[in-house]
């Protein structure tokens, strides 16, 4: 019968051509503790823990999806994300650490805020992370999403059921948004959208090209901040006065960015670095 060492040996051996050995390690204590439902401390502990033979075999049929690079959290169906469960699939991006930052971010703001209730609108909602996160946490908000994939918003509906957040989903394509559909005005519109020029792709690992969807990811060479600007105008006309827009951003265009914002009169524009010391958010006001 297997062991825990041995499955680490086994992924470890298995995994050298995809990934380095610290993210292997990573890797397997995810799987490990997903599937024995137990803590990646307990693994780490007790290396000797026979593994029975369904566990076994299924473990087996991971480490063939692993090897074509298939992003790990595709495999289980599902990632964390500021303290919550989502399930994720190859229709959605997979929620990223420096989202996380961003959220709290804004998390900050509000709490900062005297106002009784907050209109908080994100534009390319994918998995939903974003306005789920926000409305678990904060009490005094309305949540709303948008998104282009019927597929990403099916997943969406689906975390917000399963985290008991209320947020209004609606289908749309920001770059063409409906004149017809009624919207309040928004406190707050943040957005984390496709950023990936061909440059940076060419740079990027395979599990993220090769799996996550490419509407979400990249955007035209010659229009880089596309996204940016429509939805920088989207919100002159639908934020509320002194309303606040968040962006998460590509850090190679943080003055760019800033540039745009000035140029359609926003103010108090701040940038912020993420953990890794890369220009990765912005706030700015109408």
């Amino acid at each position: 019968m297997k062991t825990v060492k041995d499955v680490f040996e086994q992924f470890k051996i298995g995994l050298a051509d995809v990934y380095d050995p610290q993210e292997s390690e990573a890797i397997i204590l995810l799987i490990l503790s997903d599937l024995l439902n137990t803590s990646k401390a307990k693994l780490k502990a007790f290396p000797e823990t026979e593994i029975g033979f369904p566990q076994a075999e299924k473990l087996t049929s991971i480490l063939q999806e692993l090897k074509t690079g298939k992003p790990v959290q595709y495999i289980l169906g599902h990632t964390e994300f500021y303290g919550l469960n989502f399930k994720v699939s190859p229709a959605v991006l997979i929620p990223r650490p420096e989202t996380e930052e961003l959220v709290q971010w804004i998390i900050e703001t509000v709490k900062q805020s005297e106002s009784p209730v907050i209109n908080i609108l994100d534009i390319g909602t994918g998995s939903g992370c974003i306005p789920i996160s926000l409305k678990h946490n904060l009490l005094n908000i309305n949540a709303f999403g948008i998104d282009i994939s019927t597929d990403a918003l099916e997943i969406a509906k689906q975390n917000a059921e399963s985290n008991k957040a209320n947020v209004n989903f609606i289908e749309a394509d920001i770059l063409n948004f409906p004149g017809d559909i009624a919207l309040p005005k928004f406190d707050i519109i943040v957005s984390n959208p496709p950023y990936v020029t061909l440059e940076d792709k060419n740079k990027m690992h395979t599990n993220v090209t090769d799996f996550e969807p490419h509407t979400a990811l990249f955007v035209p060479e010659d229009d880089p901040l596309i996204f940016y600007k429509v939805i920088a105008d989207f919100a002159k006309t639908n934020l509320s006065s002194n309303g606040l827009i968040f962006f998460e951003i590509n850090e190679s265009f943080g003055t760019e960015t800033i540039e745009l914002l000035r140029e359609r009169s926003f103010r108090n524009i701040e940038l912020r670095q993420d953990m890794s010391g890369r220009d990765r958010m912005i706030k700015a006001q109408i």
